[in-house]
């Protein structure tokens, strides 16, 4: 795991202390947005990237803005806070009420490309299905892969924890295979919604989660462990369509008015979600709040809870930003990349650069996904190629790719794969993260400027309405 050090950028022989541009209220950690021009020195900055960081060197004579993720402190005891949601939940019984008189239950976690802290949020909750009378025997944990590969025996370790993968059942969901989803019918929107058997023939179905922003779903957690989690990719091809993917509220940071959460939430509803244990992280991956108890009340608390503690405001666009996919586990993948590009649209000039940084280490992603990718054209040629074919599974992360990349100069240094891999991109990638640099950087103003966002996609930062309008405050 990337460990996430002082980021501060520091300019050589004159740094302030990377501590005194940190600002604590109560539990709130308000990291702020520190704004430096390099003169007669190097500017460095260390990006997630990875297991183990990326030091970027940056030449002087510039305007560079470090955009630093913030977030809610870590609990003092989160194993006591579990408890309390799970025994005082929103908007529901308790999970020993509910439990109560059921013999079996479903619960759906996040995959290897998370890092939810499954290992602490499960035995809490574990526990109270026992103390309620569900035997260890009738528990299914199923890992919600969505389109993802299925865990090995090692990720299921890590994911749930050594004594749970030893002792409970553990099992991959697999979209692909048709037969194990049951047919729930469709949504008022006509979404055909087929969820895996082994999670509805349960007693009892819970997920359990973290919330962050997401690139179409506006936030993760919740509803999402359940479609496209543990759906057959015949559900999954239609919420991830055009006609979703070019919504323009299906973005990030965008819940009340986005298409997609709401058809998301009718497909939980039709599954019986019952019950959520959902947790907020530090940028150490520390547990921050626990949000549990009713599906839809608990995941809007959680989601609130994280608006108000995370977002960074910028006081204008910038021209150019260096962005990265937020390191290990979410840059595994090119095809998880797209998250920090989609995230950094929201702070950038149109027209404006962004540079990707990611270590993609297990390559470009699905088979499908990379062919794809090798036969990309551009970005309005793709467009249109997908806008009334019959949905691929993983066409969507190039779309919204696309969608970004009409309004902006993409660039990528991404050195688990090779610009033969990327189509057309493949002239806006660099096997050097120095050459990569100098592109971004050529024939930029001198008064450019520039965003640096080390986190890339768990960084929720925003320029107000009126600074976008100009209007008066």
């Amino acid at each position: 795991m990337w460990e996430r050090r002082h980021r501060i950028l520091a300019l050589k022989h004159a740094v302030p202390a990377a501590g005194s541009d940190f600002a604590q209220s109560s539990r709130i950690i308000q990291e702020t947005v520190v704004r430096l021009a390099g003169v007669g020195a190097q500017v460095q900055a260390e990006f997630a990237f990875g297991k183990t960081g990326l030091s970027v060197s940056l030449p002087d004579g510039r305007d560079y803005t470090l955009v630093e993720s913030r977030s809610a402190g870590p609990l003092a005891d989160a194993a006591a806070a579990i408890a309390d949601a799970l025994d005082h939940p929103i908007g529901s019984p308790s999970l020993t009420s509910l439990a109560a008189g059921k013999r079996t239950a479903a619960i759906s976690v996040c995959d290897i490309t998370r890092p939810a802290p499954n290992s602490v949020t499960l035995p809490p909750l574990l526990e109270r299905l026992h103390a309620a009378g569900i035997p260890v025997e009738g528990v299914t944990i199923l890992i919600a892969t969505g389109l993802h590969r299925g865990a090995t025996a090692a990720e299921m370790r890590s994911i749930v924890g050594a004594d749970i993968a030893a002792r409970y059942r553990v099992v991959n969901h697999d979209a692909k295979a048709f037969v194990e989803h049951q047919p729930l019918g469709s949504t008022r929107r006509g979404t055909p919604v087929y969820i895996d058997k082994r999670f509805l023939q349960a007693d009892l179905h819970i997920t359990l989660g973290f919330i962050e922003q997401h690139l179409m779903l506006g936030f993760s957690g919740g509803r999402k462990l359940i479609a496209p989690g543990l759906a057959a990719q015949e559900t999954i091809k239609v919420i991830h369509s055009p006609r979703f993917m070019r919504e323009p509220m299906a973005t990030e940071g965008e819940m009340e008015r986005n298409p997609l959460h709401a058809e998301l939430l009718e497909i939980a509803r039709m599954a019986r979600h019952d019950f959520i244990l959902d947790v907020t992280l530090t940028q150490q991956r520390q547990i921050s709040g626990v949000f549990a108890g009713h599906p839809v009340q608990a995941h809007a608390a959680g989601v609130d809870f994280l608006r108000s503690t995370s977002l960074s405001p910028l006081s204008g666009l910038a021209d150019a930003v260096i962005t990265s996919s937020a390191g290990h586990p979410l840059d595994l993948t090119f095809y998880q990349t797209a998250k920090g590009i989609t995230a950094a649209q929201h702070v950038v000039k149109p027209g404006g650069r962004i540079l990707l940084l990611g270590a993609c280490s297990e390559g470009v992603g699905s088979p499908e996904y990379a062919a794809k990718l090798r036969n990309f054209t551009g970005y309005e040629a793709y467009l249109r190629e997908i806008g009334s074919a019959d949905v691929v599974v993983d066409q969507w992360q190039l779309e919204k790719l696309a969608l970004v990349g009409l309004q902006n100069e993409l660039f990528f240094y991404t050195p688990g794969v090779r610009a033969d891999d990327l189509g057309a991109l493949g002239s806006r990638y660099f096997s050097v993260l120095d050459a990569a640099v100098s592109r971004l950087l050529d024939g930029l103003p001198a008064a450019a400027r520039i965003l640096l966002i080390p986190e890339g996609p768990y960084t929720f930062a925003r320029v107000s309405e009126t600074e976008l309008t100009g209007a008066p405050a």
